[in-house]
C-alpha cells in the first residue's frame, strides 16, 4: 500500500510562539523513526493526553511531538519480520505521546517491539475503547490476582468509577465474575455504571472515613482518584485483599497508617501500565479479548470524535465531564 506524501495530525508544539496544538500536515519524515508504519484506524482519550494537548500536564518530553497514547490499525509497510502488510495491531503508552509520535494521526511509524497484533476476539474499535484505559484496569486486575485476589474475598471498590479507568473496571471485573461497588461523586450516572456492571453505587462518603482501620467492607479495589479515598479504601479492606492504585486524579498525597499492612496482610500494588513488560501485556490482551472481555464494551463508549474535535474533549474531560470513553475515529483525508 501506498503511504500518501502528506496526511493530518495532531501535533503538540511548544516553542517561542507558546504551547499550543492542532492539525498538521505532515510527512512520514516527520514522525519518529520506528520498523512499523501503519494507517491508523482508531485511536482514544485518555486523561494524560487531554493533559498533554492543553499543556495542563507536563507530559511531553519533547516537542513537536503528534498526541495520543493510544493507537489501532493496519500495517502498511514493517522492516520487522514479525509484521506483514495488512496484519491489525494495536500499541498502547510506550511511550508515544510522550518520548515519540501518538496515534492522533492518519499513519504512524511505530517501534516493532511495542506493536501487539490485534487478538482474536477484538475489533480495531474495540482494542480502542479499552485502550490504555482497559488496559490500565486489567493489568490492576491481574495485579490482584497474581498476588491471590478472588471472588471469595468479597466485592472490589472502584474509584472514580464514572471515568474512562473506572467505567471499564467495573465492566471487566464483573465479566472476570467480581462483585463491583462503584464509587462516584456523580449519583446522577447511577444507571449508567449500573449498566456497565457495578452491582452497587456509593457516594464518596463511603470512603470519607479517616480511622486507620475501619470495619472490613470490601475484598480489594481499584482506586484512580489516590488521597484520602485511597487511605479509606485501605482501612476498608478485608484481610490479605488487595488495592490497586493507578491514579491520582484527587490527589497525589497518601496520609495512612500501616495498620491495614501489619493487622489485615492488605496489599497496596502500584499500576503503571505506560513500560509494562511485553510478555504481561500481551498476557492483558489475551485476556481482554476472551475471559475478561465485557459484555457491553459498546455502552462504555459515549462519544466517538474527530482529529477536530480533540480540543473540546481535552476541556470536557479536565472540566471533569467526561462519562465512560471517547473514541477517535481517524478516517483518511479525502
Amino acid at each position: 500500500m501506498s503511504i500518501p506524501t502528506s496526511f493530518r495530525a495532531f501535533r503538540i508544539h511548544n516553542d517561542s510562539a507558546g504551547y499550543r496544538s492542532g492539525i498538521d500536515w505532515l510527512s512520514l519524515d516527520d514522525l519518529n523513526p520506528g520498523e512499523v508504519v501503519i494507517k491508523t484506524a482508531y485511536s482514544s482519550v485518555n486523561y494524560k493526553d487531554a493533559l498533554a494537548g492543553t499543556g495542563q500536564g507536563k507530559i511531553l518530553r519533547q516537542f513537536p511531538l503528534v498526541g495520543g497514547i493510544d493507537v489501532a490499525g493496519h500495517v502498511v509497510a514493517s522492516t520487522d519480520a514479525a509484521f506483514k502488510e495488512g496484519d491489525a495491531v494495536l500499541v498502547t503508552g510506550s511511550g508515544l505521546s510522550e518520548t515519540r509520535d501518538g496515534g492522533y494521526s492518519e499513519y504512524a511509524r511505530l517501534d516493532a517491539k511495542w506493536v501487539i497484533p490485534l487478538p482474536t476476539g477484538l475489533s480495531l474499535r474495540e482494542a480502542m475503547i479499552l485502550g490504555t484505559a482497559g488496559f490500565t484496569a486489567a493489568l490492576g486486575l491481574l495485579r490482584m490476582e497474581d498476588n491471590r485476589q478472588t471472588p471469595a474475598h468479597g466485592p472490589l471498590a472502584v474509584t472514580g468509577a464514572s471515568g474512562g479507568v473506572g467505567s471499564l473496571a467495573l465492566a471487566i471485573y464483573r465479566k472476570a465474575g467480581y462483585e463491583v461497588h462503584a464509587i462516584s461523586g456523580k449519583p446522577e450516572q447511577a444507571d449508567f455504571l449500573k449498566a456497565l456492571g457495578a452491582h452497587h453505587v456509593l457516594g464518596r462518603e463511603a470512603l470519607s472515613t479517616t480511622k486507620p482501620m475501619d470495619s472490613a467492607r470490601f475484598g480489594g479495589g481499584l482506586d484512580n482518584v489516590g488521597g484520602p479515598m485511597l487511605a479509606a479504601l485501605l482501612a476498608q479492606t478485608a484481610p490479605y485483599g488487595n488495592v490497586a492504585c493507578c491514579g491520582l486524579a484527587a490527589s497525589p498525597d497518601l496520609h495512612a497508617t500501616v495498620m491495614p499492612f501489619i493487622i489485615r496482610g492488605v496489599s497496596l500494588l502500584g499500576v503503571a501500565s505506560a513500560g509494562t513488560a511485553r510478555d504481561i501485556r500481551e498476557e492483558v490482551w489475551r485476556r481482554l479479548a476472551s475471559c475478561w472481555k465485557p459484555d457491553n464494551l459498546e455502552a462504555v463508549c459515549t462519544r466517538e470524535v474527530t482529529l477536530e474535535q480533540l480540543p473540546e474533549v481535552f476541556t470536557a474531560m479536565l472540566a471533569g465531564h467526561s462519562l465512560g470513553r471517547s473514541v477517535v475515529h481517524i478516517a483518511t483525508h479525502a
